[in-house]
């Protein structure tokens, strides 16, 4: 989520004293990792000193820098990888982790670079980069309705594939197609099919990942709770989870999508009320969000609203249900635009006159956030009343919300039928809609990048008003290095706090595979998953037996 020769100690010092200063003992241990490396599998048939990339590789910046999508994570300051390895083969990965364990390297593990807090590819410690670009191969089976696709493959990767063999067949993943499969389905993502299909881990039907002890499980050799765990746990707590069989779902030829504006001039306040009330009832097919941000209208400031739906038919259908649950919209048959499941993740992308042949550019960058970003959730349980809104919409009228998006996107349909225990992704019945705040700016000036950051996070804060409480709810896959931040307990009390807005309940079932799969924690970041119950209050967790 490139041959390379052992370096001069001198040089790389130097190197990385300018861009991070990494203590010595750490920087003297970097050359017998590497040792340790190429002599972990000397018959390998592909050599792994074709997928190692040091500082003083032509290559490693160039590596290092092609999957950050969030530019806040990339510059001079931010902490730097002391070798980044891109493996061809499994025993690549079993090297890796055997190495890094021995000489005491923590391991960010990189398929797509969208982590929200850059952990797949940041760390505050010493650290290598397993990133998984060179694995990332699709096999689809047509007839079985199947695919197994490997974590460095990105969604649209996934997608065109898929599209080439069929019209009819589907994933619920996401619409930015640049986000790397092993970091989706570890974070629970969600689709324009998850009111339909529910997300995309309720659609994983096995998975291989290798663990701390270099072992390759499949779900029946890692048994039930840990394939359970890797679906919406959170990357980079369980081990390397190198690919993923996938259930594909039926969807028809011709999809329809519409996209109805409204400013607060037009009674925007009015729309974004009723539609709390009508997109959650509406039938599974239906894919229903709002996003509203500041824009200029005629010299005057406003709140846009873009209220957008895809609906899994045509628009004879769609047209007399939403005239019957949603009349006030006022869709008619020119809203509506008919065209192909693949064809409307490019529509919500936001991807315009482009064939679906853009879904193999890894390194598009998304227009629906800047360089630099910072994003949270929220997850609602009630409407919120008029009067709330009107007290919001000053807040996006604010200066420093000129690139700030809020978008609410409905729950309800098949998200009401599973269980919250059924994967780690808790965020399921009870919840009307998730409400998405984002804001993005150029550059990485300290003030001007600030400000911004001040803003969403005070936003965030007058929000509380109207999300879940007790725990107010997260979404890891938009995690959130705030959450926890002004805790003043232990490390594990800080994780408490995380993990019960991440994963409600689940999260002490989380924590007893992790005392049974990595005991030692060796696969950790900032907001990985504890591997023990120290200073968390156990509530009797039921584990059905894993083969550890």
């Amino acid at each position: 989520m490139k041959a390379s020769r052992c370096f001069s100690m001198s040089l790389f010092l130097l190197i990385v004293l300018i861009s991070f200063p990494w203590p010595n003992s750490a920087n003297s241990h970097v050359n017998d990792f590497l040792d340790c490396l190429h002599s972990f599998h000397p018959k390998d048939t592909v050599s792994i000193s074709k997928v190692i990339y040091t500082h003083n590789n032509a290559s490693y910046s160039s590596v290092l820098n092609s999957t950050i999508q969030n530019l806040r994570f990339s510059t001079p300051t931010t902490p730097k990888p002391l070798v980044i390895v891109a493996p061809l083969t499994t025993s690549h990965i079993q090297a890796t982790i055997h190495c890094s364990r021995i000489h005491g390297f923590q391991i960010r593990i990189r398929s797509g670079g969208h982590d929200f807090e850059g952990l797949s590819y940041v760390s505050r410690v010493p650290f290598i980069i397993l990133d998984m670009f060179n694995l990332r191969t699709v096999d689809i089976d047509v007839e079985k309705k199947v695919a197994w696709v490997q974590s460095g493959a990105i969604q649209g990767e996934f997608y065109y594939e898929l599209a080439k063999m069929s019209r009819t067949l589907a994933f619920p993943a996401g619409i930015c197609h640049t986000v790397g499969i092993g970091g989706y389905l570890s974070g629970g993502g969600y689709g324009l099919l998850l009111r339909k299909y529910g997300i995309a881990d309720d659609n994983v039907i096995d998975a291989v990942i290798i663990d701390v002890k270099g072992r390759i499980l499949n779900r029946k050799s890692m048994g039930e709770d840990l394939f359970w765990a890797i679906r919406g746990g959170g990357g980079g707590s369980f081990g390397v989870v190198l690919s993923w069989k996938l259930k594909l779902v039926s969807v028809p030829e011709t999809v329809t999508v519409y996209n109805i504006r409204k400013t607060l001039e037009q009674n925007l306040t009015e729309f974004v009320h009723q539609w709390q009330y009508v997109a959650p009832k509406l039938p599974g097919d239906v894919f229903s969000v709002v996003s509203m941000r500041k824009v200029n209208q005629n010299g005057k400031q406003t709140i846009l609203a873009s209220f957008s739906s895809s609906f899994l038919g045509k628009p004879n259908e769609l047209i007399p249900l939403m005239k019957a649950r949603f009349p006030e919209l006022g869709l008619k048959k020119e809203d509506c635009i008919e065209m192909s499941w693949v064809e409307s993740l490019l529509f919500f992308g936001q991807i315009r006159n482009e064939s679906i042949e853009v879904l193999l550019d890894r390194s598009y960058k998304s227009p629906l956030s800047g360089p630099s970003f910072k994003s949270k959730l929220d997850y609602v349980k009630n409407p919120i009343p008029e009067s709330g809104l009107k007290k919001i919409w000053p807040k996006l009228l604010e200066e420093d919300a000129e690139t700030a998006v809020m978008a609410f996107v409905a729950y309800g349909g098949k998200m009401d039928e599973v269980p919250e225990s059924s994967t780690a992704f808790p965020h399921r019945k009870g919840n009307l809609f998730h409400i998405a705040y984002t804001v993005g700016w150029n550059g990485e000036e300290n003030v001007k990048s600030q400000r911004y950051m001040n803003w969403i996070r005070n936003f965030y804060s007058f929000m509380g008003e109207f999300a879940s409480k007790s725990p107010r709810e997260a979404y890891v896959g938009y995690r959130d290095n705030d959450i926890g931040t002004n805790d003043k307990d232990t490390s594990y009390g800080k994780a408490r706090v995380w993990g019960r807005k991440y994963f409600k309940n689940n999260f002490d079932k989380l924590v007893h595979v992790k005392m049974m799969i990595d005991p030692h924690n060796f696969f950790k970041h900032e907001q990985s998953i504890p591997s023990s119950f120290t200073g968390i209050q156990e509530k009797g967790v039921i584990i059905t037996g894993g083969r550890f």
